[in-house]
């Protein structure tokens, strides 16, 4: 007789609720199609979905995690462009976070507050462009989701403005354009902290992504290990074989466990799916197993 089939997981997925296609509830339906044992909701800096999310993932039998995703500013030491610091975009997952916290939604509030002013400012300047858009047809085409640069590249595709989300990026939505508008972030460690003071556990999301170079990669990780980083996403559907080993070969220099998932996005990622990625992607049960035995260790739950 055949041993079962090991138990997959996907500790990095998004919903409607930021920069994803699908209802929480729908990917709790998806995970349960798909065999996934368990899936973390880790939505752009709200935590709106997780409850919708949970209640159907008792539906379907699928554990879902509470997690969230934070967009946060870093400056390589001694990076400069043009005069100008190289600040680069740094995302940290939290896991088996405390949603309900209220210094911790208070602090969420104030993100959204950050992403509301930042939006109408671009939708002014996108405006006198020319484009029809606005915050408020933002949140009619896309209710009860924390508006994000996505969320512009959708209505601009839909609105015929564009003939695909790339080009939405490059010609009007990118940190290069003259109608991009940065907003306040955190830090990477003042995330790890924060995520921290709820009970949960800090990852660093998709490094190499961010284009550092190996020097300044270890100098962020260093950094971060010491404001008390959990684990990073050695699995992740982008990375080839050189960079999975790097990766976990950079987990085990510093004491960092594992992590990883598809970060599934629904219609917005074409061909990604949730628990496979492109197709290769496996993150086992013992992933999840072990972040959960970390955080006991860590805060006697």
């Amino acid at each position: 007789m055949s041993a079962p089939a090991a138990q997959a997981v996907d500790l990095h997925v998004h919903s409607d609720k930021s920069d994803g296609s699908f209802p929480p509830a729908r990917l709790a339906e998806l995970a349960a199609q798909k065999h996934l044992s368990a899936f973390a909701l880790t939505d752009h800096d709200t935590t709106a979905g997780i409850k919708e999310a949970m209640a159907a993932g008792e539906k379907w039998g699928v554990e879902v995690i509470a997690g969230i995703e934070f967009s946060t500013a870093y400056t390589p030491s001694g990076s400069f462009s043009q005069g100008r610091c190289a600040e680069r975009d740094i995302h940290i997952v939290g896991l088996f976070i405390d949603e309900d916290a209220p210094a911790f939604q208070t602090q969420l509030q104030q993100f959204v507050d950050a992403r509301i002013l930042r939006n109408q400012k671009m939708c002014a300047r996108l405006q006198e462009a020319g484009l029809p858009i606005s915050y408020e047809k933002l949140l009619d085409a896309f209710p009860g989701s924390v508006i994000t640069r996505g969320h512009y590249a959708r209505f601009l595709l839909e609105s015929g403005c564009v003939k695909s989300l790339p080009e939405a990026f490059d010609r009007y939505l990118g940190d290069h354009t003259p109608y991009f508008v940065p907003r306040e972030k955190i830090t990477p460690a003042q995330a790890v902290e924060l995520i921290l003071s709820v009970k949960g556990i800090p990852v660093l999301a998709h490094p190499t992504l961010y284009r550092l170079g190996q020097e300044a990669l270890e100098n962020l990780v260093r950094t971060l290990r010491q404001a008390g980083l959990v684990a990073l996403e050695t699995f992740y559907p982008t990375y080839d074989g050189r960079q999975a080993r790097r990766m976990r070969q950079l987990a085990d220099r510093y004491g960092l466990l594992s992590s990883g998932g598809s970060d599934f996005h629904g219609k917005s990622k074409p061909g990604l799916e949730m628990g496979t990625g492109y197709g290769k992607l496996f993150v086992g049960r013992e992933v999840l197993d072990a972040l959960k035995e970390k955080r006991k260790e860590l805060f006697h739950v």
